[in-house]
């Protein structure tokens, strides 16, 4: 067994690696230019859009990451060099009470491509992750006052880790084909609730500053493109998706509890000081 891991170098895909070296578990990470692997995963140079630049050969299976070109050619590719089983990650929009946004419809085109391939598949569907407290980052540096986004909104986020290890489940073992997996952290928290254990971790005395519905939005439309800043507006203010439910997904598939935020902030305090 030799697992492909896409995006190895993001959140998601390092994590899965993580996952991997944690196992024993031999592994490959497909990445564009040299990064420091751990012991036993093997670096592979290409480009995810064009499935030529790497080889597959001897890949049993694939951490697929959603809204890349050509994955349908990826697939077919996938699927002339025995690979078994994808670990596609596709996102909490797709359960949503509307696909009809810009991130559920390319999530949705990969779920699509993958069923249509053949191949063995699990969606991983993830909350929001824990690792997008580092959006704060930089009003930390600057003083101890963060701007929060729809206050009122409580989501349990997901340790990224978590997500791997699942990932690897699906690709090391029997039983998880054709099951999508509701992935979620512990505890549904507010973000002013996110902004305290922060604070607690880092050893500073910070203070959520809620915003308004408007300027959220207009936060959020300064900050990426239309069809997306329309679309996690309508996930977070209008609730066309619910990222405050508790899954037991994690555990089932793990057969330990999910991480819990203050678990990751203190792994990662240093990236909010550092720099």
């Amino acid at each position: 067994m030799t697992i492909l891991v896409t995006g190895a170098s993001g959140n998601a895909g390092g994590a899965v690696v993580a996952a991997l070296a944690a196992e024993g578990l031999p592994g490959r990470a497909l990445v564009r230019k040299e990064v420091e692997l751990p012991a036993g995963i093997e670096a592979v140079y290409g480009d995810l859009n064009q499935a030529d630049t790497f080889s597959l050969a001897g890949v049993t299976g694939i951490f697929l990451l959603s809204g890349y070109d050509r994955v349908e050619e990826l697939l077919a590719k996938a699927a002339g060099a025995g690979v078994r089983r994808i670990a596609l990650l596709s996102s909490s929009s797709i359960a949503g009470k509307s696909t009809d946004n810009a991130v559920a419809a390319y999530h949705l085109a990969a779920e699509r491509a993958v069923i249509a391939s053949g191949l063995e598949w699990t969606f991983l569907r993830p909350n929001s992750f824990m690792s997008n407290t580092l959006r704060w980052r930089d009003q930390l540096r600057a003083g101890d006052v963060v701007r929060v986004q729809f206050p009122d909104v409580p989501i349990s986020t997901i340790h990224p880790l978590d997500i791997g290890e699942v990932a690897v489940r699906a690709m090391a073992e029997d039983g998880h084909a054709g099951t999508a997996y509701r992935l979620t952290g512990p505890v549904a928290l507010k973000p002013a609730e996110q902004v305290e254990i922060l604070g607690q971790a880092l050893g500073r005395k910070l203070v959520a500053q809620e915003l308004s519905r408007e300027e959220s939005h207009q936060e959020l439309f300064a900050s990426m493109p239309a069809p997306y800043a329309e679309a996690i507006e309508g996930f977070f203010a209008d609730g066309n998706v619910d990222e405050t439910s508790v899954t037991d997904a994690v555990e089932t598939v793990t057969g330990h509890p999910p991480r819990t935020l203050q678990e990751w902030v203190r792994e990662n305090a240093a990236l909010f000081t550092d720099g």
